[in-house]
């Protein structure tokens, strides 16, 4: 069963982003100095922080009481203290989890923090102001980072597709076993976090430890809130009916935006790097797709990722190109011409062995065996 490293074994280690590893160097190590503290409560270590080294350290929205910030900040450490009234938190040590964003579902979508952070957004992105603009960048730079941690070591194949297929298709159900199986070969199933084909990968991910009897169970039991039109609080109910009967699913990762806020975040992805900026979180999940990428039929977002995806590999300005596989020979050659593009494109250099068009979903996992050598 696929794996994903344990999380902060690959960090900075001045980088603190839990009262326990604040703890254990404080005492291991008897100084904060050049540490950097990430949004860690620190209101009941003001005697740690009195009596310790803090020199050249920077504290990232960490809570402490006056006295122990007047003593830091004349040690010479930098405080970034917390921002009241925000509906997110910048300098958050670690990515999402579902639960975290649809905190209080119960009381309708528009009650948890994700609709809030995308209401918040609404407001701010209009009117131009510098400190707005500052605390989205300083967010997503912090997600950037968690997720560089959550997922070192890790293999991750991307599973691209749009956000319109329904739960209760054919397709949905394709684009769940698949996911399950990139799980159960080892993978890490990264995709855009999103619903429809985004949804169903993550949700095979989740399948990946349960006998096969679980997804086709998920699968009914999902079509009865097909799509998150007219009501996000149902169809996020769905999703989390299924997380309470089978805890514990395989992992996976979901990369969405507030850019698109009509469009939630599927709750099926065990960690969630929910990003402001559409263009970080577009370039951020196919960088970190290491080892390929799986294009199911979509509109003009999957064509944007296709490209998006073949110009590093064309250029090789990330180093050996990776596995691209595009699935449904009709969709890619006729209704949407991007494969002849793509391999003319790929003629004569070394991604032209890294690029294949299937037919059926089905064999995706096989041909992204063959093109990964």
């Amino acid at each position: 069963m696929q794996t994903m490293p344990a999380h902060a074994a690959h960090h900075d280690d001045r980088e603190i982003e839990t009262l326990e590893e604040f703890d254990a160097t404080v005492s291991a190590r008897g100084t904060l100095a050049g540490h950097r503290v990430q949004a860690v409560d620190l209101t009941d270590r003001t005697r740690d922080l009195l009596t310790t080294d803090t020199a050249g350290a920077v504290f990232l929205g960490c809570a402490m009481r006056e006295e122990a910030a007047a003593k830091v900040r004349a040690d010479g450490a930098l405080v970034f203290p917390p921002v009241p009234d925000l509906p997110f938190d910048p300098y958050r040590g670690h990515v999402y989890s579902p639960d975290e964003l649809f905190e209080s579902l119960a009381d309708g979508y528009e009650a948890t923090p994700d609709a809030r952070a995308y209401a918040w957004f609404q407001r701010t992105k209009a009117d131009g102001d510098i400190y707005a603009s500052m605390l989205r960048a300083v967010h997503d730079d912090s997600v950037s980072d968690a997720l560089d941690e959550l997922l070192s070591g890790a293999r991750v194949v991307g599973v691209m597709g749009g956000h319109a297929m329904a739960r209760g298709t054919q397709e949905y159900a394709g684009a769940a076993r698949l996911g399950r199986e990139l799980a159960r070969a080892g993978f890490t199933v990264a995709t855009g976090g999103g619903p429809g084909a985004m949804e169903a990968a993550n949700l095979g991910a989740h399948a990946a430890p349960f006998g096969d009897e679980m997804l086709t169970e998920s699968l009914e039991l999902l079509a009865k809130a097909p799509h998150f039109t007219p009501s996000i609080t149902q169809w996020a109910t769905a999703a989390f009916e299924i997380r309470t009967r089978w805890p514990q699913g395989g992992r996976s990762v979901g990369i969405p935006t507030w850019f698109y806020g009509h469009e939630p975040p599927n709750a099926f992805a065990s960690h969630i790097a929910k990003y402001f900026a559409n263009a970080t979180r577009e370039d951020g999940l196919l960088a970190r797709s290491d080892a390929g990428v799986v294009f199911l039929p979509g509109a003009a977002g999957t064509v944007q990722e296709i490209f998006d995806n073949a110009t590093p590999n064309y250029y090789e300005s990330r180093g050996e190109p990776t596995p691209m596989v595009l699935v449904n020979r009709a969709h890619w050659t006729e209704k949407l011409p991007t494969w002849p593009l793509l391999q003319s494109l790929a003629r004569g250099r070394s991604m032209e062995a890294r690029i294949a068009l299937v037919e059926r979903i089905e064999e995706a996992p096989e041909a992204l065996k063959r093109l990964g050598g």
